[in-house]
């Protein structure tokens, strides 16, 4: 049977690894150490190679929940908002930097750089990722902030921490309509609020906010976790506005009697 393999040498070309071994080791009688090495690491590593390919780059394979399940880049009847900030007067005063609105399949609808009203001090880069190149072409403050008004306008506003978005824009929304992912009760630790980059790791599973912010990944995140509740989070505003509308008649029905009382009361004369 050797003696057949040797006369067929043919068979050795289903893998060329071995037979160049073979050939190696017949044009050598006695072959160094370092040529033993060679030809051991040469198989060794090709195959190791075509082993370990399947399970290469394994964070590639893992789908990022943030990205959008379509294209669709309409304006939806829920929004989200995110809005980075820079430093202006002596620093320590906010203004806005920059603004993202997310529609609800987590679509960029409106995203824009803002040159604020006062000079900018500070840009926070290291937090805000805005640079002074950035605001050289900016939009001037009140053409956003008109925008964004009508963006908004009858629509749910998700967010985190909407109060600090909407203080920079010098806007008000109807509290009814605000979803505020850092005042939503199941996302509250021990009453506490949570960041919301600990609510993207320990909800979505996604790591958000590793150095410098991106508006349209924190958008994106708040949309995704109001979503992924909505139908828990729309049934707790509905039973607090019942509870309100309850509340408020049986305030109205108190208030006659007072005002009978008033009004029988005996006048100077």
């Amino acid at each position: 049977m050797s003696s057949e393999v040797k006369k067929n040498p043919k068979h050795f070309q289903l893998n060329p690894n071995w037979a160049q071994l073979q050939q190696k080791l017949k044009s050598s009688a006695k072959p160094s150490r370092h040529s033993n090495n060679q030809q051991s690491e040469t198989p060794n590593s090709i195959l190791g190679k075509r082993k370990e390919r399947p399970n290469s780059d394994p964070d590639d394979a893992k789908p990022n929940p943030l990205i959008p399940t379509n294209d669709d880049s309409s304006v939806t009847d829920v929004l989200a908002m995110d809005c980075e900030m820079v430093g202006v007067g002596q620093g320590n005063k906010s203004a806005l930097g920059r603004v993202t609105l997310v529609n609800k399949w987590r679509n960029v609808i409106y995203d824009e750089f803002v040159r604020p009203v006062e000079h900018v001090v500070d840009f926070r880069t290291h937090i805000s990722g805005i640079r002074p190149r950035d605001l050289k072409k900016a939009k001037d403050f009140r053409v956003v902030q008109k925008k964004v008004a009508d963006l908004i306008k009858g629509k749910i506003l998700v967010g985190h921490a909407l109060h600090n978005d909407l203080k920079a824009l010098l806007l008000t929304h109807p509290k009814k309509d605000l979803r505020d992912t850092s005042e939503y009760q199941p996302f509250l630790k021990e009453g506490r609020r949570k960041a919301l980059r600990h609510l993207a790791s320990e909800v979505l599973g996604v790591e958000i906010q590793n150095g410098e912010h991106c508006p349209v990944d924190d958008a994106r995140a708040a949309m995704l976790l109001y979503t992924k509740s909505r139908k828990e989070w729309e049934k707790s505003v509905k039973d607090q506005l019942r509870l309100k509308e309850k509340q408020k008649k049986r305030k109205q029905r108190k208030k006659p009697k007072s005002d009978i009382n008033q009004n029988n009361a005996p006048t100077a004369s």
